[in-house]
């Protein structure tokens, strides 16, 4: 009977060993979990939330630019942080690139939430866990669902300009080509949509949409898949030249709540950017998914929340790869 029961308490131990394995996202480099943190620096994610809701109190539109910067980070080189290295030395700033430039924002936010981490607990934190978590708590306080962040990334010690430049989908990339860049980064096209759902908030700029107004698909006329009078009162501020920096809400009906009304605009036919039409009209699967999370709200947030764990899993750099970063816009000396 001792032994059954000293058996059983091994047992257990056992498993308790490995407990926050079953939080953990499996990566190529080694295991990210949500307790990383709890040790060195029990205050980080507390730290990050309160600074990214001050933020987005001052402005609505920073819960979008937090959230994107970690996508378009973890689509060149992996969630790496890569994205936030100012140019110095050998190292060209992907801030330059096509999608990024005049377009990703929020760097301040990063910055001011690095130098409180920094005072609490010096060399700990990553910039890329600063990104990762800082897109989760943006998507909560907008409305949308939460997730626990696996954690553990490090910070890469150089960027990638070229990488920047071919593998951020655009919005006037064909479905097939975005989708291709999704699977590159191990993503399905369930991620694909789902991760695109994120345009229920933030703003897209005139240049970003004004082919779909004017010449679409090099004839002279504007996107057929574009509804008529809301084509119409978008030309009204994005004209055929000038105004390019001109922004327009992504998700005209709900613009600053996380909600599923990206996809009820997209069955509209009033999707702004051309990825977020071709989400209906070229491809059954993404089809089918648009239909499911514009009439379940709670689906759509079951599954984003789900992608971006995913997404945030793509190639970290862990164990002693990499470095953390004292300050998030350059490597270390």
């Amino acid at each position: 009977m001792a032994q059954s029961i000293s058996i059983v308490l091994v047992l257990a131990l056992a498993l308790l060993a490995f407990a926050p394995l079953c939080f953990c996202g499996k990566t190529s480099g080694g295991y990210l979990y949500p307790q990383f943190y709890d040790r060195s620096c029990p205050k980080a994610q507390e730290i990050v939330n309160s600074i990214v809701a001050k933020a987005v109190a001052k402005e609505a539109r920073m819960a979008a630019s937090l959230l994107r910067l970690h996508f378009h980070d973890c689509f060149v080189k992996g969630c790496d942080a890569s994205i936030l290295l100012d140019s110095s030395g050998s190292i060209i700033t992907e801030k330059s690139s096509n999608p990024n430039r005049n377009s990703v924002r929020g760097f301040e936010v990063i910055d001011e939430i690095k130098s409180a981490l920094e005072k609490e607990c010096p060399k700990t934190v990553s910039c890329a866990d600063i990104m990762a978590l800082a897109a989760r708590d943006s998507t909560v306080i907008a409305g949308g669902p939460s997730w626990e962040v696996p954690l553990g990334r490090r910070d890469s010690r150089g960027a990638s300009l070229s990488g920047s430049n071919n593998n951020i989908p655009a919005p006037n990339n064909t479905f097939q080509t975005i989708l291709t860049k999704f699977k590159l980064q191990g993503l399905d096209v369930v991620d694909l949509v789902a991760l695109s759902g994120s345009h229920t908030i933030g703003n897209a700029r005139c240049t970003s949409f004004r082919q779909r107004l004017y010449n679409q698909s090099g004839n002279g006329q504007p996107d057929s898949t574009l509804q008529q009078s809301f084509a119409a009162q978008l030309r009204t501020r994005c004209p055929r030249s000038g105004g390019d920096q001109n922004l327009f809400f992504l998700d005209f009906v709900s613009p600053r709540k996380f909600d599923n009304s990206y996809f009820n605009n997209i069955l509209a036919s009033k999707g702004l950017l051309s990825s977020d039409q071709v989400l209906l009209t070229k491809n059954e699967a993404s089809m089918e998914l648009v239909k499911k999370y514009a009439e379940n709200n709670e689906l759509f947030f079951e599954q984003f929340a789900k992608s971006m764990v995913k997404m945030g899993n793509i190639s970290p750099l862990t164990g002693s790869r990499g470095e953390i970063r004292k300050s998030c816009r350059k490597i270390n000396a």
